[in-house]
This record gives C-alpha cells, sequence and structure tokens, in this order.
C-alpha cells in the first residue's frame, strides 16, 4: 500500500470512528478527544517546524537554478520568462475565480459552523492588516523576529535579495553557499520524509477529532473542497489550450490528441519528471525541433509548474472562506506574488511531501491557520491528479510557444542563441 492511500484510509477510519464514537457513547468520545489532539498537533508541528528552512533553501536554490539555466543561452532565457508570466497569470486567475467559486457554490453553513468548532485551534493567525501597514512590513527590520513570526513575506523579500546577491559575489563563494542550501533543502526534505511515515497516526488523530465534533459534515466539507480545489486546476489545464492556440500556433483539437499519451502517464503517476519521455515524444508529433523541447521541456519539468500557485493559493482562500476569514483584494494581491515566486523555488516531488511547505507561505500572508492542512492533506491524491496534467499540459504548450517564437527569430535573421543566420549574411550557423 503506498503512502498516500495509508494517510487516505486513516483519514477515513479517523473519521468513521470519531462519528461512531460520539453517536454511541458522546462521553466517551469526548474522553477520547483531549487524547487524540495533542496527537495530530504535534504531528502537525513536526510538519510545520521545517517550513522556514525549507521555503527559504528551495528559493535561494530556485533562483541559482533559474539563473544558471537563464545563462545557457537566449532560449532558456524567453523560456524562464514565460514561465514567469504564466505563474503570475494562473495566480492571478485563481485569486478572482477561487473567492467566486466558494461564494457561488458555499459550503453549507451548518457543516461550515461545525467544522469551525472541531478545528478548535484553526483562528485567524493575525488580524488582517490594512494594506499600508502590509506595505511598510514587507521588508523586515528583523529576519529572525520574522521567521519566528512566520512572516513569510518578509522572509520570501529578504530570501530573494540574498539569492540574487549571492548571484554576484565571486564563484568560490558563490558555489559554497549554494551547496549549502542545496544540503539544506536536502535535509529538510529527509525530515519531511520521517514526519510523513507517522501521517497515518496524525491524520487518524485529527480526523478522530473533526468526525467526534463536526460528524458527517466532515464527509461533506472534504468533497466540497476536493471539487473546488480541482476546478482551478480543471481551469489552468484548459488555459494549456489558450497558450498552444495563441502562443504556439497549436490548435485545441491537435494539441488535445497529441498529447493524450502525455496526459495518460500523467494519470498514472503523477510525476511531471516520469512523463518527460512521453512529453518529448508528444513534443516531436507537434512537429517541436528536438534542439528546442530537449532544452525547454526539462527546464520547464524542473522550475516550472503552472497549476501549482493557482491551486495553493485556492487552498488557501478555500481555508479562509471555510473559517469565516476575510480577505482584502491587497491580501490576494500580496498573496499571488508569493504563490508565484515560491512555486519556482519548489522542489519536483509528490505534492504530499511539498504540500505544507507550499501553502505555508501563502497562508501566512492571508492570515490563514495551517491546522487544516493536517486533515487536508489526506485527500491531496485527489487534486494532485489535475495539477500533474495541468503542468505536463503547460509544460507542452509553453514548448510549443518557445518553438514558435524561436522558429521566427530564425526567420528574421538570428538563430536560437542570438547569432546571424546565413540567410542574413551572418555566418554558418552555431550548434
Amino acid at each position: 500500500m503506498s503512502q498516500p492511500t495509508r494517510i487516505l484510509l486513516a483519514l477515513i477510519v479517523g473519521l468513521v470512528g470519531g462519528i461512531l464514537l460520539a453517536t454511541v457513547s458522546p462521553t466517551a468520545a469526548e474522553a477520547l478527544i483531549p487524547i487524540a489532539q495533542p496527537i495530530g498537533t504535534a504531528w502537525l508541528n513536526g510538519l510545520q517546524m521545517t517550513i522556514v528552512p525549507l521555503v527559504v533553501s528551495l528559493l535561494i536554490t530556485g533562483v541559482a537554478a533559474t539563473a544558471e539555466a537563464a545563462r545557457a543561452g537566449r532560449l532558456a532565457g524567453r523560456a524562464i520568462l514565460l514561465f514567469v508570466g504564466v505563474l503570475f497569470c494562473t495566480a492571478t486567475m485563481s485569486a478572482i475565480l477561487s473567492p467566486l467559486i466558494v461564494r457561488t457554490f458555499p459550503l453549507p453553513t451548518d457543516a461550515a459552523a461545525s467544522l469551525r468548532a472541531a478545528l478548535t485551534d484553526a483562528g485567524p493567525v493575525a488580524p488582517t492588516p490594512p494594506i499600508a501597514d502590509l506595505l511598510a512590513a514587507v521588508v523586515p527590520t528583523n529576519i529572525i523576529a520574522a521567521a519566528g513570526a512566520n512572516a513569510f513575506l518578509s522572509i520570501i523579500i529578504f530570501t530573494l535579495v540574498f539569492a540574487f546577491a549571492i548571484l554576484r559575489i565571486e564563484p568560490d563563494g558563490r558555489d559554497r553557499l549554494t551547496g549549502f542550501f542545496v544540503a539544506v533543502r536536502d535535509v529538510m526534505l529527509v525530515v519531511v520524509g520521517w514526519v510523513l511515515v507517522l501521517a497515518p497516526i496524525g491524520v487518524f488523530a485529527l480526523a478522530f477529532v473533526v468526525g467526534g465534533r463536526a460528524g458527517v459534515a466532515a464527509f461533506g466539507a472534504l468533497l466540497h473542497y476536493i471539487l473546488a480545489v480541482s476546478a482551478i486546476g480543471v481551469v489552468v489545464y484548459f488555459g494549456s489550450f489558450v497558450l498552444a492556440s495563441i502562443g504556439g500556433g497549436v490548435g485545441p483539437l491537435r494539441f488535445l490528441r497529441a498529447s493524450f499519451p502525455a496526459q495518460a502517464v500523467a494519470i498514472s503517476t503523477q510525476s511531471s519528471l516520469a512523463t518527460l519521455p512521453a512529453m518529448l515524444k508528444v513534443a516531436r508529433g507537434l512537429g517541436i525541433p528536438v534542439a528546442t523541447s530537449g532544452v525547454v521541456l526539462p527546464l520547464a519539468v524542473a522550475i516550472f509548474r503552472g497549476t501549482q500557485p493557482a491551486m495553493n493559493l485556492a487552498v488557501s482562500i478555500y481555508i479562509a472562506a471555510w473559517l469565516g476569514i476575510p480577505l482584502t483584494p491587497g491580501l490576494l494581491v500580496a498573496a499571488v506574488v508569493v504563490a508565484a515566486l515560491t512555486s519556482l523555488g519548489s522542489a519536483s516531488l509528490p505534492s504530499q511531501i511539498t504540500f505544507v511547505s507550499a501553502i505555508a507561505p501563502i497562508a501566512g500572508v492571508l492570515g490563514v491557520p495551517l491546522a487544516p492542512l493536517g486533515l487536508l492533506i489526506a485527500v491531496e491524491t485527489i487534486p494532485d491528479i489535475f495539477r500533474t496534467v495541468g503542468n505536463v499540459m503547460m509544460d507542452l504548450a509553453a514548448t510549443a510557444t518557445v518553438s514558435r517564437r524561436n522558429k521566427d527569430a530564425w526567420d528574421d535573421g538570428m538563430d536560437v542563441e542570438g547569432n546571424s543566420s546565413p540567410a542574413r549574411g551572418g555566418g554558418a550557423p552555431q550548434a
């Protein structure tokens, strides 16, 4: 049995156990809840303790990898610019559409109230600040204090400044610092893996508490969450057809037929990396030169995840609606920036591993607590299918777009590295 299956099973058993015990013997359920709740909270704290070092190390190594790729030539530079633009577009779409979804198809009032009562430690992290105060607090006066307060926007600003400063120092120092943060990243991922080994116990304890207090409403709430967040992934999926058509000149039907093999692998593996060989074959079928797809697709798999900022932001917005936390336009704008930037530094790993660390910075900006994530990680297997398929389709659409722009550059007398082509008298193109 895979670890995601174990976690999902623990969620179901915990919810059912809590509901049945509360129905048969409310006194026994109330006696066991104070025992189960600290166990679940301790497990969730174990995940949270890795967030700050993991986010910092992922951002620094992500910036270093992106800068290294950009130095490889104009082809990689164009791809990276397109990736960043798409990430901000999908995050903006989610900031507009996710609140609309939860308002149009709200969680039933009774279920939301029951869940709020069940998650007694899931109040707002801090009062929502006015936009002026938020902007003033972006630049931290004390980065250690910001890390201790989980002020993720300030942490991200400082980390990005630090990461870009690393790129300006001598190569020896740059390599040492980058290597240090690579090691920190890898160590934190090992720790996350250890904590996730205990996930069935932690999720069972959290689910038991919610089931005992919220009853059957918990199942409806989780199903409602899956549908709402997966809907954002579906929008990103169809957005790839728009990008392929407008940017890459590939019609929707042709793009759909050609991408079927890659989509099948993505659904079965839930891994963009495992889908890379299938994506390379699809790119060949679309007429994309190997010289382009061989550069852009591996780069996309490494640093570009088209659905991640949109769906991570959707999770945070859903929790805010779930717990009745108001979100101002200024906070949503800040969350869009954080969602797009942190996705560039995310690791190419199953979403169960990076789920909390990827969403925590966005939740911190919005003033959303992390307690519900302990339950939501158990059902992440289903939204993760939409994440992976959307990522794969966006990778292919972006590759088609870069290939078309590259061809236009060649037709204008430039090769992929910006050298003059023979047609314009610039000599033989370089390999």
